[in-house]
């Protein structure tokens, strides 16, 4: 019987499918991609997906009109390639600027930050009281 993901291990599913979709488009946007090669490049960044997880994913993105998709006859199989369309270009560059401005949020120099003041009627004189304390220091 397969596990069942907590509810915190599914939004991390969800942040990294997302993460893996701006993948996809910022790839596919150097040239066309195939979903083998694709998951080569994930594992170069110790990502593991399957093919069973990327593959309806590439099929989504298709859908959505984000990507195109050429099927090329290589060593007699069929290899479905997907190249980014106008769509997916407008939406990898929304997510890049979206994703620069997080990072850099996240990234600056942390201020730091005050101490929680205790709930009730008596917080603001406990912060006070801390003020003129760290004063005398």
């Amino acid at each position: 019987m397969p596990k069942k993901l907590s509810n915190e291990n599914k939004m991390l599913r969800e942040f990294f499918l997302g993460f893996v979709k701006v993948h996809v488009l910022h790839h596919a946007r150097r040239g066309p991609i195939y979903g083998v090669w694709f998951l080569g490049e994930l594992e170069r960044h110790h990502y593991q997906l399957s093919p069973g997880t990327l593959y309806p994913l590439l099929h989504g993105l298709e859908a959505s009109g984000y990507l195109d998709r050429e099927d090329r006859v290589v060593d007699g199989k069929v290899r479905k390639y997907y190249s980014i369309t106008a769509d997916g270009e407008k939406a990898l560059a929304e997510a890049r600027q979206k994703i620069r401005e997080l990072v850099d949020e996240m990234l600056e120099a942390e201020e730091p930050v005050a101490p929680k003041a205790p709930a009730g009627p008596k917080a603001p004189m406990e912060r006070e009281r801390r003020l003129e304390a760290a004063a005398r220091r």
